[in-house]
C-alpha cells in the first residue's frame, strides 16, 4: 500500500509538471505560427488568441500521451538512480509488480486521450477552419470603417474612409487603391456617399476627385480628374465548406456514403483509436525500459523512449497513409502496430524479471527455462 501511494503521488506530480511544461512550449510555437499568418493576411489579427486555444485543445490528446509516457519513464528512472527500486524488490516486490498501479493511474488519463481524440480533436479542426474561412471570404463592406485602412481578403483593394456619417451615408476624405489587369489605380476625393444597387451590392461614389493609373516610372502613366466616380463594394456570400477527414465526427465518418472518401475516413479513425492504444502501449514499453544501472546513473533510458516515441508516432502515421490509400485493409492496420508493442513490452519486462539468463532463454515459461 505505502508503495502503490508513493508511485502514484510521484506519477501525479510529474505528469502535471511535463504537461504544463509541453502546453507551454506548444503554445509558444503556435503563437509564432498564427502570428504569422496574422502578417500574412489568411487570418483575422483579432482570431488568433482563439486560433491558438482551438489548437491547443485539439492537440491536448497527443501533449497528454507523450506527458503520461515521460512522466512514467522518469518516475522510474529516479526510483532506480536513488536505489529505491533496490529497496522494494527486497521487499519482495518485482517489475511485474509495477504494471498493476501504473496501469491503474494511466486508465483514467487513457480514456481522456480516447475523448479528446475522438470528439475534441475532429471540433477543434472545424472551428478553426470555419473561422479562416470567414475571414478569407469576408466581404469588402466590412473594410468600410473610419479611420483604419482596410485591406480585401485577396489584397487586392485596400480602402480608407476619414469620417463616415452611417445615417446620412455620407464619406469623407476617401482613399481607394486597386489593382487590376496588373495595373494600379488609386482614387482619392475629399467627399463621397453609399448607395445601393439594384443587385443588392453596394458602391461608394466619390466627389470631385482624382484618380491616379499605372506606376509613375511608366510612360502610360495617366492623372485624371473626376467629377463622380463609383467604386463597388462586393458583397460576398460566405460558403461553409465541406469539411475534412480530420474536421468530420466519428458518425460522419462512419455515415459517409461517399466511396472516394472511405479509405481516407478510415484512415482517419484509424489515428483516433490508435492514439489511447499508443498512450497504453507507450506506458507498458516505458516500465522495462526506465531501468538504469544506480553504480552508473546516467539518464540513457531517456534517449531510448525518444527513439521508441518517434518510432511508434511515425509508424501509426504511416499507417494511417497507407489505410488512406487503399494498400493496408484498416482492420489490419488498427490493431498490428500496438500488438508489436505489447509484444516488445512483455519481451522487455521477461529480460528484467532474470538478466542473469541468456535473453532466449528468458522468454521460455518458468517451468521450462528450469
Amino acid at each position: 500500500m505505502i508503495f502503490q501511494q508513493a508511485l502514484r503521488r510521484e506519477l501525479s506530480f510529474t505528469t502535471g509538471g511535463v504537461f504544463l511544461v509541453l502546453v507551454t512550449i506548444m503554445i509558444t510555437t503556435l503563437v509564432i505560427r498564427v502570428l504569422g499568418f496574422a502578417a500574412n493576411g489568411a487570418v483575422s489579427p483579432e482570431d488568433t488568441l482563439v486560433l491558438i486555444a482551438l489548437a491547443t485543445l485539439g492537440y491536448m490528446a497527443v501533449l497528454l500521451t507523450v506527458s503520461l509516457f515521460v512522466a512514467v519513464l522518469i518516475v522510474l528512472v529516479r526510483w532506480y538512480k536513488d536505489s529505491e527500486m533496490i529497496v522494494w524488490f527486497a521487499s519482495g516486490l518485482s517489475i511485474t509488480s509495477l504494471i498493476g498501479p501504473i496501469l491503474r493511474f494511466a486508465a483514467p488519463l487513457i480514456v481522456i486521450i480516447a475523448l479528446l481524440a475522438l470528439f475534441v480533436w475532429p471540433w477543434a479542426n472545424r472551428e478553426s477552419t470555419l473561422i479562416s474561412q470567414r475571414f478569407q471570404q469576408r466581404s469588402d463592406v466590412a473594410m468600410v470603417v473610419a479611420g483604419q485602412f482596410k485591406e480585401s481578403a485577396k489584397a487586392e483593394r485596400v480602402f480608407f474612409i476619414e469620417d463616415l456619417d452611417v445615417q446620412k451615408n455620407e464619406v469623407k476624405n476617401i482613399f481607394a487603391t486597386e489593382m487590376k489587369n496588373g495595373r494600379v489605380s488609386v482614387a482619392v476625393a475629399s467627399t463621397g456617399y453609399m448607395q445601393n444597387n439594384a443587385d443588392g451590392g453596394k458602391s461608394i461614389v466619390l466627389h470631385q476627385g482624382r484618380r491616379y493609373e499605372g506606376l509613375p516610372a511608366e510612360p502610360n502613366f495617366r492623372i485624371l480628374e473626376f467629377d463622380d466616380y463609383t467604386t463597388d463594394i462586393r458583397s460576398k456570400e460566405t460558403l461553409q465548406p465541406p469539411p475534412r477527414d480530420r474536421e468530420k465526427t466519428v458518425m460522419e465518418l462512419l455515415d459517409d456514403p461517399n466511396p472516394a472518401t472511405l479509405n481516407p475516413n478510415r484512415a482517419e479513425l484509424l489515428w483516433r483509436v490508435g492514439l489511447p492504444l499508443m498512450a497504453l502501449g507507450l506506458v507498458l514499453i516505458a516500465i522495462p525500459l526506465a531501468y538504469v544501472n544506480p553504480r552508473l546513473g546516467n539518464y540513457t533510458a531517456l534517449f531510448y523512449a525518444v527513439l521508441v516515441y518517434l518510432i511508434y508516432s511515425n509508424l501509426l502515421n504511416l499507417t494511417q497513409n497507407f489505410v488512406s490509400q487503399g494498400k493496408v485493409s484498416v482492420f489490419v492496420g488498427v490493431w498490428l502496430i500496438h500488438l508489436l508493442a505489447i509484444l516488445m513490452a512483455i519481451v522487455l519486462i521477461r529480460n528484467r524479471i532474470n538478466p542473469s539468463l541468456n535473453w532466449w532463454r528468458r522468454q521460455l515459461p518458468a517451468w521450462i527455462s528450469k
